[in-house]
């Protein structure tokens, strides 16, 4: 019987087998999926932030930032038996929530830049995407098989 796995906000966690991470609420935050189709696990983080040099509190939860966060799940995942070097990579979310004619503002799209710059790093292509725009996002990814789906409200779902 497969779990479904609930990520918070500024949160991650991986999956095995049959079970499905979901997370909700994903305006300006990033859902980034993380695939090892070999060992059929996933991961899932949801960021707040970019980068948490730029935080003023060094205590700050490290999940809440693209940087810290998808460092911290490469490394679950690796520990549960992923490979690096396998991995594949989906995101989701990063929309401009609120009307603004300020980059510094528009913590979306800040957002989706770390988080390519950072799978870059890592050599983690992105394979899928599903950012921007105006709205929020409700992420479900399968480990069985590597599906994103992406739900929004009033709009069609997307399986990617």
């Amino acid at each position: 019987m497969s779990n479904l796995i609930n990520i918070g906000i500024s949160d991650l966690n991986i999956a095995k087998g049959d079970d499905t991470l979901v997370t909700y609420a994903l305006g300006s935050c990033v859902g980034i999926c993380l695939y090892d189709k070999t060992k059929q696990i996933a991961g899932l983080a949801h960021i707040m932030l970019p980068w948490s040099k730029e935080s003023a509190n060094a205590s700050d939860n490290k999940r809440r930032f693209a940087d810290t966060g998808i460092t911290e799940l490469i490394m679950m995942m690796n520990m549960s038996g992923a490979s690096a070097s396998r991995l594949t990579a989906k995101i989701a979310g990063g929309a401009q929530m609120f009307a603004t004619n300020s980059a510094v503002f528009n913590i979306g799209e800040r957002n989706v830049e770390a988080v390519k710059k950072v799978l870059a790093t890592y050599k983690i292509p992105i394979i899928a995407e599903e950012t921007g725009s105006n709205f929020g996002r409700t992420v479900f990814f399968s480990a069985a098989d590597g599906i994103m789906q992406v739900k929004a409200a009033g709009k069609p779902t997307k399986n990617v």
